[in-house]
C-alpha cells in the first residue's frame, strides 16, 4: 500500500495539480492546429509557428512548454496537412507529443468553409524519479520510466468566415495508462491519460478603419477536472500592433501583446499571474509565453490584410 501511495503521489503532482493533462496555452489562437487538426491549412498559405511557455516561474519543477508547427493547404485542392511537436516539462517528468494532421474543407457560403480533420501520432514519457531526492525511497520510485511510447488519435471540426471562426476537437481519444505496475504485485494503474475536449470561438469587429476588436474563447472539458474557460479580447491597431487581455476562470489573468514585424512574420508575448492562492506565493512570479511566426507565401499570392485568426 505505501508504494501504491508514493506512486500516486508523484504523479497526482505530476498530472493533477493544475486540472491539465494537455500542456496550456495562453496565446491559444495563433496557434489551434496544435488541439484541433481541423485547422491545418485553413489560413491559406504556410504556417510555421514556435512557442515556448515557463509556468509559474521560481516554483522548482514547475512546468516547461515548447511547441513547434506547420501547416500548408495542399495547392489546388481542399486538403490540408500540418505536423506538430510539443515538449512538455514538469517535475520529474518529461512528455513529448509528436502528431501529423490531415484536413479537408468544404466550402458551405460565399465566404464560410467547413473543415474536418484528423490527428494521428505519438507521446513519449519519461520519469526521472531521482529528480524527486526522496530520503530512502520506496523501490517503486528507483524504477524510471525511461521513453514510454503511446500511440494518439484526435478529430476536430473547424468553420470559419473572414469574421468569425469556431472549432470543436479532441487532440488525443485514446485512454492510456501512463504507470502499470501489472507485471509485479498485482495489477496497478495511475495516471491515466484523460480525454480532452477543446470549444473555441472568436469574432473580428471592425471598430474603424485602424483598429478591430476580437473577443474569443477557449473552453476545455476533461473528465474529473474542473471545466477550464478563457475569456480574451484583443485589438489590432493599424494592422501591426496588437494589444489585449484575458481571463482564465478562476485561475489567472493575463496581459498580452503581439507585433505583426512583416506579412511574413509576427511575435506575441503573454504573462499570466494566478488568482488562486499561488499566485500569492513569494515563489510564483507568474508565467510567461513567447511565440514567433512565420509564414511564406508564394509569387502569386500576397498577404494583402494579415490574418487576425
Amino acid at each position: 500500500m505505501k508504494k501504491l501511495f508514493m506512486v500516486i503521489i508523484v504523479f497526482a503532482f505530476a498530472k493533477a495539480v493544475t486540472a491539465q493533462q494537455d500542456p496550456q496555452y495562453s496565446q491559444y489562437m495563433y496557434n489551434p492546429v496544435v488541439i484541433n487538426p481541423a485547422y491545418a491549412g485553413n489560413r491559406g498559405v504556410t504556417s510555421i509557428v514556435g512557442l515556448h511557455r515557463s509556468q509559474w516561474v521560481g516554483l522548482d519543477g514547475a512546468p516547461r512548454t515548447q511547441s513547434l508547427s506547420i501547416n500548408t493547404p495542399i495547392q489546388n485542392s481542399r486538403v490540408g496537412l500540418g505536423l506538430s511537436l510539443v515538449n512538455d516539462a514538469l517535475g520529474p517528468t518529461n512528455e513529448t507529443y509528436v502528431a501529423a494532421d490531415i484536413s479537408y474543407s468544404i466550402p458551405v457560403s460565399y465566404n464560410g468553409k467547413l473543415s474536418f480533420g484528423l490527428k494521428a501520432g505519438a507521446h513519449v514519457l519519461n520519469v526521472d524519479f531521482q529528480r524527486l531526492n526522496a530520503q530512502d525511497p520506496d523501490i517503486l520510485l528507483q524504477q524510471n520510466i525511461d521513453n514510454q511510447l503511446s500511440p494518439t488519435v484526435g478529430v476536430g471540426a473547424y468553420y470559419h468566415t473572414d469574421k468569425f471562426y469556431v472549432g470543436l476537437s479532441a487532440p488525443n481519444l485514446l485512454n492510456t495508462d501512463h504507470f502499470d505496475n501489472s507485471g509485479t504485485s498485482g495489477s496497478v494503474s495511475v495516471a491515466t491519460e484523460r480525454i480532452h475536449y477543446f470549444a473555441t470561438a472568436g469574432y473580428v469587429f471592425d471598430l474603424n478603419d485602424d483598429i478591430k476588436f476580437k473577443p474569443a474563447t477557449l473552453v476545455k472539458v476533461v473528465t474529473g477536472a474542473p471545466l477550464q474557460v478563457d475569456l480574451t479580447a484583443n485589438f489590432l491597431i493599424h494592422e501591426k500592433l496588437t494589444l489585449g487581455a484575458a481571463y482564465r476562470w478562476s485561475a489567472a489573468v493575463t496581459g498580452l501583446v503581439g507585433f505583426q514585424l512583416s506579412d511574413q512574420t509576427m511575435i506575441g508575448f503573454a504573462y499570466d499571474r494566478e488568482t488562486t492562492e499561488l499566485g500569492n506565493s513569494t515563489f510564483n512570479d507568474g508565467s510567461y509565453e513567447l511565440f514567433v511566426r512565420f509564414e511564406l507565401f508564394n509569387r502569386v499570392k500576397k498577404l494583402v490584410t494579415p490574418r487576425f485568426f
